[in-house]
């Protein structure tokens, strides 16, 4: 989810993390001792940073243009606009450590999850790297590490969280969109896990998630895709300022801010490496 409440002229934005305190509990008629519910912030505050670039014309270009009766060549601006949204892209899913940036994939308030080391498939040993490896471990090994890790989310949350969406790389899902069930089934691993799972609903496929994790390897994240846990900052969307002179040539300046990712609810996103 991405957001743009900081507002334009922000640079910063102040956010909280939240945790809920409180139970319910079974009241008598005309009771007064309801029990409390709230929810407890922690503040925060993060830097707001301008991401900038251009594109230009000659004065040959807008004359030869104008000759020939045709608008100017619409591929460099559509560049521009590429190369901002892949810088946004770029913080969203790893940050930006020099700028103090939070990406989604290195954020450090995300929960970790170990992948048992027990697969043996193609020549993988137990208690090795590779033996984490989904494409290394049978069907049922793979399901009980995916609802491992979403079962994580509701045991760490006493069921005040749970996820809906599932990350893959490229590579996983093609693994576990195509490999069956098992020797006599016409169901896939990943259809099978997602009839049965109830909790994640969603699967979205994520370049970005492949060699994103130690040692190159894969990751697979599950998360609550709301913006009440997690967004991603951008007060400023792409925007394009008139053409300056410089020289015999006009640039266009390009321009847009980004805060990175904000996650509210920590405990509302989980991540495995090594997969």
């Amino acid at each position: 989810p991405v957001s743009s409440e900081a507002g334009a002229g922000a640079e910063s934005i102040t956010y909280y993390q939240y945790d809920q305190v409180g139970f319910a509990k079974i009241i008598t008629n005309y009771s007064t001792d309801l029990p409390r519910i709230d929810v407890v912030g922690k503040k925060f505050t993060g830097d707001i940073k301008s991401i900038g670039a251009s594109y230009g014309y000659s004065i040959q270009d807008i004359r030869a243009a104008r000759t020939a009766n045709k608008p100017l060549e619409q591929r460099k601006a559509n560049a521009v606009r590429r190369a901002n949204d892949q810088e946004v892209n770029r913080i969203a899913y790893f940050g930006d450590s020099k700028h103090g940036l939070q990406g989604l994939f290195t954020h450090p308030n995300v929960t970790g999850y170990a992948l048992p080391t027990d697969g043996t498939l193609n020549g993988a040993t137990a208690g090795t790297a590779a033996a984490a490896k989904f494409i290394n471990k049978t069907p049922d090994q793979v399901l009980r590490d995916l609802n491992g890790m979403a079962t994580k989310v509701i045991e760490l949350t006493q069921n005040a969280e749970s996820v809906d969406t599932l990350l893959l790389s490229p590579t996983v899902y093609g693994d576990l969109s195509t490999r069956p069930r098992s020797a006599t089934s016409d169901t896939t691993i990943l259809e099978f896990f997602l009839k049965n799972s109830p909790y994640i609903k969603n699967v979205e496929v994520i370049p970005e998630c492949a060699g994103a994790g130690t040692g190159g390897t894969d990751i697979v994240m599950m998360y609550k895709k709301s913006p009440d846990k997690l967004t991603l900052e951008c007060p400023q969307s792409f925007e394009q300022f008139p053409p300056q002179p410089e020289g015999l040539e006009f640039v266009i300046p390009c321009h847009s801010r980004c805060a990175g990712v904000i996650i509210y609810y920590p405990l509302s996103i989980i991540k495995a490496e090594g997969c």
